[in-house]
């Protein structure tokens, strides 16, 4: 190959030291180029030392002996195909890409190529060096489109689990909102049946005072049917006996409220009783002997009975 040769490698891109190397091993910008192409995953440092150990073959060659006497080699040629080469390299190179080992050299002198031949040939190699780069950029977009499609698919298929996710949550936030609904019309159920006892309650001591005062024995009251243990959140029994609990509630709104209460009566429904009464949401409870607070939210879960509130208790609203 020319010095001229060698620009065109270097203007194509290449590195000077693989574009030299090339065009030693090689004799025209055809057979540098696939050369360069074959050995492009190679590091130069590696293409040097198998150029030095093809450097070291070539003086120990003793092929000369095929010459007649008194005449130089000028050429390799390939005794498997008949093709020629101007020096080891080229021959070499040869040998890589078709694995033909049968070599002999020749005294025809191969002829250089005229300038016009080299512009042909530049011109060519020139198209295959495009047409090779734009397959290769068709193979990237390829590929490239290929990624984005999974990508996509892989998007997709996250956003619709979130979606999943979503709707398995919204439909047991539905189904807790339903039973707390339930569980408050359970409540205010057995609080309202309470309230009614209470009243009941209430009217009939009034007409005992009432009738002690006027010196006659008390009417007996008109029995309501008893409601039942899961409206009143216990037994109907009232007195000072394990299953009552008999409250005075001290409010800042209506003074002291006397209530009697089954001992399995929550907190939540005395508090929502109180309310009903003052008008005012009862945030906590406190008694004195010992000093505790129960507070809402926390403690009035408690049945009266847990908190100690049976047989009876003085306890502040708050």
């Amino acid at each position: 190959m020319t010095t001229a040769d060698l620009d065109v490698l270097l203007s194509m891109g290449f590195e000077q030291a693989r574009a030299e190397i090339a065009a030693k091993k090689t004799g025209n910008l055809q057979q540098a180029l696939d050369w360069l192409e074959a050995n492009q995953d190679k590091s130069l440092e590696e293409l040097q030392a198998q150029n030095q150990a093809s450097a070291e073959d070539e003086d120990e060659d003793t092929t000369g002996a095929n010459i007649p006497s008194g005449e130089t080699a000028k050429s390799l040629v390939c005794n498997e195909c008949g093709k020629k080469f101007r020096n080891h390299d080229q021959a070499t190179f040869h040998a890589t890409k078709t694995d033909h080992q049968d070599f002999s050299e020749s005294t025809d002198e191969i002829a250089p190529l005229t300038e016009e031949e080299k512009k042909a040939r530049l011109e060519e190699l020139r198209q295959k060096l495009a047409a090779k780069r734009a397959v290769q950029s068709e193979a990237e977009k390829e590929t490239a489109k290929r990624n984005e499609q999974i990508r996509m698919k892989a998007t997709r298929d996250s956003q619709e689990l979130k979606e999943e996710l979503q709707r398995k949550e919204r439909i047991k936030e539905a189904e807790r909102k339903k039973q707390e609904k339930i569980a408050d019309a359970e409540a205010k159920k057995r609080i309202k049946a309470k309230i009614e006892a209470d009243k009941a309650e209430r009217k009939r001591k009034e007409e005992e005072a009432k009738a002690l005062r006027e010196g006659r024995a008390p009417q007996a009251p008109v029995v309501a049917p008893a409601a039942p243990l899961s409206a009143l959140g216990g037994s109907s029994a009232s007195g000072s006996s394990a299953t009552t609990a008999r409250l005075r509630i001290q409010t800042k709104q209506k003074g002291n409220l006397m209530k009697t209460y089954p001992s399995e009566t929550t907190l939540f429904e005395v508090a929502h009783a109180v309310e009903e009464e003052t008008g005012v949401p009862v945030q906590s409870f406190q008694i004195n002997f010992p000093r505790k607070t129960f507070e809402a939210g926390v403690d009035f879960g408690l049945t009266l009975k847990e908190a100690g509130f049976v047989p009876s208790a003085v306890i502040i609203a708050n």
